[in-house]
């Protein structure tokens, strides 16, 4: 039974008027809070709230221009995230710092601040590993695993270090519903034993479930706090916001998809060597109008059907995949942007955008398939910088403009632009893996009315996804990916969120393949 956090004991975390401001921003306004010994206290607000800076404040990345910060009913200065570590806080990032050529292990030694034998490490890596129920084997490389996989990593690494202060940026957006109530017991019991936790997550059902308390933030400064086990989702999601959420409007019709746009049947496909997922006999079809699910827990096989999907990786049967009627298993990423198909990966630095290019560069490198931005390779600026102008007005991209770099705006931000250029090319076909992965509950609507919307366009649109929530709001059909495998697509209308758990878990038997619509 999870213990009450100490009223009598001082705060183990306070702040008190701090401000910091960036060129153009004041990104935090006389903030104050403070999170007590064993609280799990949540940090709500949308991109660009102000999160991401407070968090860095307090764990050393960055330095306050005013105010001040207490630990443990003491003043203190942070001036690096080994300070921070020292006092006893740790900080799981949503942006990972893994070196890909090296293993799980090597990693998670890189950034400890004491150097442990390797058998001791691997041994303690695989206690906590256990107790949260993580896959995660610590002598494969990094370049092979999925971005879920990474998340563990940072997961781990910052729990061996036995922090008092726990500071968790959206570490459950690549778990089931099942591993998320494991992880939420964890965190329960490490909140008993005194460590408080600060949690960020725009899951505001997770927040409900999990924390006692939360400081809301909007435009830098607190504008709420409130207990989310007696407020309600909708009415946290409109203090983030600032305004009435709105619900997803679909458009009147008989419901009735079109012909199949996208069509895969019986496609095989090795995994990325040595620990990459096989493709086994993947087949479905995606109809125009509608949006097709596919769920599964990380490392299932899902970047290599969106590589297989997008040409990153070819087919070996031209048939295997048909556009329109038309085979295109052969074609590589080039040819199928032109003929009518979109994707975005779930990686959004480095695979969907290039952090060193700027929003009207990252445009040229997907829409110049589909708009006449560069014909015979010759790039038109202005054409460029007014899509890319409107892709960032139309998806409230917060950012200085066009020639701002990809790797200054926040994960949310990136990921609204990223959404933003593919949707506004009206592809035929879009293929998206996490759609809204750490944007904010604003930002996450937005985004899925715009899917919703270019459906109802007459697009296909498939949807990975491991928020479930996600899913069943979104799709019209659902299957499940579970070991390179598909499960048979079934209506979404009546399927229950424990069943779709289970059988990402793959603890429900066989998957069924189905067969290709045929129009």
């Amino acid at each position: 039974m999870t213990q009450p956090p100490d009223q009598t004991a001082p705060s183990r975390l306070a702040l008190a008027h701090v401000s910091k401001s960036f060129p153009g921003v004041k990104a935090n306004q006389d903030i104050s809070l403070s999170v007590r010994p064993g609280e799990i206290h949540a940090l709500l607000g949308e991109n660009g709230a102000g999160k991401s800076t407070l968090v860095k404040i307090i764990y050393g990345v960055q330095r306050a221009d005013e105010g001040q910060i207490s630990f443990d009913g003491r003043p203190v200065e942070i001036a690096s995230p080994k300070a921070a570590r020292k006092l006893g806080i740790g900080m799981v990032f949503q942006h990972f710092s893994l070196f890909d050529g090296m293993t799980v292990l090597e990693n998670i030694a890189l950034g400890l601040d004491e150097t442990v034998p390797a058998e001791e490490l691997k041994a303690r890596i695989k206690a906590i590993l256990d107790s949260y129920s993580l896959p995660l084997d610590p002598d494969r490389e990094v370049h092979t695993l999925s971005v879920g996989e990474r998340q563990r990593i940072e997961i781990v690494r910052c729990l061996l270090q036995k922090p008092k202060l726990l500071i968790m940026d959206e570490p459950t957006s690549v778990l089931t519903p099942q591993e998320v109530e494991r992880l939420f017991e964890t965190l329960r019991q490490i909140a008993s034993e005194g460590c408080s936790i600060l949690y960020i997550s725009h899951k505001l059902h997770e927040i409900k479930a999990l924390c006692e308390a939360a400081t809301i933030l909007r435009g830098g400064k607190v504008v709420a706090t409130c207990d989310p086990r007696v407020e309600t989702t909708r009415r946290m999601a409109e203090l983030m916001i600032g305004a009435e959420l709105k619900s997803i409007e679909r458009p009147a019709g008989d419901g009735k998809a079109g012909a199949a746009r996208l069509s895969v049947e019986k496609l095989d496909m090795p995994g990325e060597p040595p620990f990459g997922t096989n493709l086994k006999a993947i087949s479905f079809s995606a109809q125009a109008g509608e949006i097709l699910g596919i769920a599964g827990v990380a490392g299932n096989g899902q970047a290599e059907l969106l590589m297989a999907l997008s040409g990153e990786h070819l087919a070996s049967r031209n048939e295997a995949i048909r556009l329109d009627g038309q085979p295109i298993g052969l074609a590589d990423a080039g040819a199928r942007r032109a003929a009518g198909l979109a994707c975005v990966p779930e990686e959004r630095n480095g695979h969907a955008a290039v952090p060193e290019f700027s929003l009207a560069e990252n445009v040229v490198l997907t829409a110049r398939h589909r708009l006449p931005l560069a014909p015979s390779g010759v790039i038109r600026q202005g054409p460029v910088e007014a899509y890319a102008k409107d892709v960032i007005a139309r998806f409230d991209v917060r950012t200085t403009g066009p020639a701002a770099l990809a790797g200054s705006l926040s994960g949310g931000n990136l990921q609204k632009f990223i959404m933003g250029r593919e949707i506004g090319q009206r592809p035929d076909v879009l293929v998206v893996a996490q759609p809204t992965w750490g944007v904010d509950a604003g930002a996450a609507a937005a985004i899925r009315q715009a899917l919703v919307d270019l459906a109802a366009q007459g697009s296909a649109i498939v949807v990975i996804s491991q928020d479930l929530d996600e899913l069943l709001e979104l799709s019209d059909r659902l299957c499940v990916i579970n070991e390179g495998r598909l499960s048979q697509a079934r209506p979404v209308a009546g399927l229950k969120l424990e069943e779709i758990g289970l059988l990402m878990g793959g603890v429900h038997g066989e998957s069924h393949q189905v067969e290709p619509a045929h129009a």
